[in-house]
């Protein structure tokens, strides 16, 4: 089975203006009622409104947040079955992310270190905890 193409990038999504997912650490997943919420540490750049001068030690600014999908029909994780979202939710791993996109069959797609886990469901909703 060939992959499909990206149809559009995070970079196209205005939800993740002025981040960079590619330096953003996803640190869990879970389901909430039918919304997937993916917990990120997530690198904000210096447009940001809520960019902050990284202390010394630092080199990003780097914020708490949530990635939510909501309507979420179900998940699939490296070409394994599709799934209900909450169970396999708690089986996929952490890790740098290294892409998010809409896929041509309508899906998202977020891949890194966890692999690449397939995503049927609304659009992305992007919140940083405390905001």
């Amino acid at each position: 089975m060939s992959e499909l193409a990206d149809k559009i990038s995070w970079r196209q999504l205005r939800e993740f203006a002025d981040v960079d997912l590619t330096r953003s650490f996803v640190l869990s997943w879970h389901v909430e009622a039918d919304t997937l919420v993916v917990d990120v540490d997530l690198c904000l750049e210096s447009q940001h409104p809520f960019y902050e001068k990284p202390p010394p030690a630092e080199k990003e600014c780097i914020r708490p947040a949530y990635i939510e999908f909501p309507y979420c029909e179900y998940l699939r994780q490296d070409g394994g079955e599709r799934g209900q979202a909450a169970e396999i939710a708690r089986n996929i791993g952490y890790g740098a992310i290294t892409n998010l996109c809409l896929r041509d069959d309508g899906q998202y797609a977020i891949s890194g270190e966890f692999g690449t886990v397939i995503i049927k469901a609304e659009g992305p909703i992007l919140r940083l905890k405390g905001s």
